[in-house]
Parts: C-alpha cells; sequence; structure tokens
C-alpha cells in the first residue's frame, strides 16, 4: 500500500492519481466495447477535495458525496453526482470544456487521447460534460472550479439496465455547496478513514419485493463503510461504494477486507426504496 503520507501532500497526490488513472485506464479499456449506449449511461463524478472548516480534520483530502433526499428512489443512500446524458446540451458543453484553457483542455493526457483515439476522446468529453451539469444541478458544483484528473472502468447495475461512467475531478476552492430538492445534504468523507479496516461491515438488508398479491422479502448482504456524521451513521454500500474501492485499490492499493470477517449491520428496504415516491412512473432498482 501507497504510503499515507501522501495525502498531506496535495500537490503530490493530484499528479500521483492522474499518473495512476491513465496508467490503468487508457482508451481502449474505458471503451472496450467501442461504443455508448445513450439511453443507458450515466457519468458520474467521484469527487475530491479538502474538508471545509476549522477543526482537526481541516483541509484532509475528502470523498465529496451525496445524501439522496426523501423524495427520490433509494432515499437515504450516498452516491455520486451524476446522471444520464443530455445529448445536445451536454455535447455543446463538451466542446466547451475541451478547449484548451478548459478542465479537459489542461489536463495533461488529453491531447495523447485525441491523437491515439479521437472517438474514445469524444465520449470522454461527453461523460465529463454529462458529470457537471448534473453536479451543477444537484450540488451547484462550480463547473469552472473543478480539475479533471481521469476515468475510472464503467459499472453496470446488476438489477437495473443501467451503465454508470465514474469521472474523478478535485474540487480546487469551492467550500459550499447548495443541494437541490434531489439531495438531503452533502458528506465529506476523509480519504485516510476510508482506509481503515474497522469500519468496514456487512450490510445485511431485508428487502421487501412489491408485488400485487404476495408481498415477499429477501436478504442480502452487501459489503459497506459505515461513516458517522453529525450523530447519524451513514452507510456506503452497491454500486457507489464499489466505485470507490475501485479507486482506493487502484490509487493506494487498499483492498476490502475479507468479507467473512466483517461484522453484520442490520438493515431494511421497503417498497417505497425500491419503487420511489410515485411508484406508477418508478422502476425497481437495487444498486449491487
Amino acid at each position: 500500500m501507497i504510503m499515507l503520507e501522501i495525502l498531506k501532500d496535495r500537490a503530490a497526490l493530484i499528479r500521483h492519481i492522474m499518473f495512476t488513472l491513465q496508467e490503468q485506464n487508457g482508451p481502449k479499456s474505458i471503451f472496450a466495447d467501442g461504443g455508448l449506449n445513450r439511453q443507458i449511461t450515466a457519468g458520474v463524478i467521484l469527487l475530491l477535495g479538502p474538508k471545509p472548516g476549522r477543526g482537526a480534520l481541516s483541509g484532509e483530502p475528502c470523498l465529496i458525496l451525496n445524501k439522496r433526499s426523501l423524495k427520490v428512489k433509494q432515499p437515504g443512500d450516498l452516491c455520486f453526482p451524476g446522471g444520464r446524458i443530455a445529448p445536445r446540451i451536454d455535447a455543446t458543453l463538451a466542446a466547451v470544456l475541451s478547449l484548451p484553457l478548459a478542465s479537459l483542455g489542461r489536463w495533461p493526457y488529453w491531447l495523447r487521447w485525441k491523437r491515439d483515439n479521437r472517438r474514445a476522446a469524444s465520449f470522454l468529453a461527453l461523460l465529463w460534460a454529462t458529470g457537471l451539469r448534473e453536479s451543477l444541478e444537484e450540488m451547484r458544483l462550480n463547473p469552472f472550479g473543478v480539475r479533471f484528473l481521469g476515468p475510472l472502468p464503467p459499472q453496470n447495475l446488476v438489477m437495473f439496465r443501467r451503465r454508470i461512467y465514474p469521472m474523478v475531478a478535485w474540487n480546487q476552492r469551492q467550500k459550499r455547496f447548495f443541494p437541490n430538492w434531489e439531495v438531503e445534504k452533502i458528506i465529506h468523507i476523509p480519504l485516510r478513514e476510508l482506509m481503515d479496516s474497522t469500519r468496514y461491515g456487512r450490510y445485511r438488508l431485508e428487502i421487501e419485493l412489491p408485488a400485487d398479491d404476495n408481498p415477499s422479502t429477501s436478504v442480502r448482504d452487501f459489503s459497506c463503510f459505515q461513516y458517522p456524521d453529525n450523530g447519524t451513521t451513514e452507510i456506503l454500500w452497491g454500486a457507489t461504494f464499489r466505485i470507490t474501492m475501485l479507486f482506493l485499490e487502484y490509487i493506494f492499493g487498499f483492498k476490502l477486507p475479507d468479507p467473512n470477517t466483517l461484522p453484520v449491520i442490520q438493515g431494511r428496504l421497503d417498497r417505497s426504496y425500491l419503487s420511489g415516491p410515485n411508484p406508477a412512473k418508478s422502476k425497481m432498482k437495487i444498486e449491487d
């Protein structure tokens, strides 16, 4: 595992993340299937940045997540900002972000991507634009105040037809975010704490499955991370958890402890979690 001392040097950390992501995830590996199905594709931002405030952890490099509000599906879950592609808007924004002084244009590997695989570079720009647009809507993230660090491999949702492309970014100066109705609050989790093995567990969920005549329940275990935040314990699990663990393994060599050795955390999901506040217009989704 890379020494955690690198967390004390922000510039060295950023350089290390950019170099490692480029070495692991070139155009051919990220877009191995050769294209994007825009109907099922989502671009999200794995956002990093210093912890705000004046406490002991002030300035500590953090993973910045949204907590979903009670007005959307999967209420209470932690997630990355992002969403589906809006083709016209995002294509225009992607062109702007690719200019020499914009976030992609300033990424050290952007010219190499365009030279080696122009099509993959255009996909990357589109997904980066999607993530920034959605982040602006959800948490008022300033799209001109973030630094693009590189992509992670896509993740498929098992029980929902969706493919997520994570884009890693660094929040350079924004200290306050302003969540919209989709987001309950913003949570900063220090990277150092994400590499504390004692915070991991098995999230044993009793899931109430929707049915017209015979409702049933299913019990499943998911690996998870626990984080205390202002008197409550937040649970990071599902696709967001998997992407976070992939990032930690790439960048720091950190691997999830053996799931069989982790303590069990009990939980329950009712039908409203799966169907959303308006069941007639929603589809079931379990992020596994």
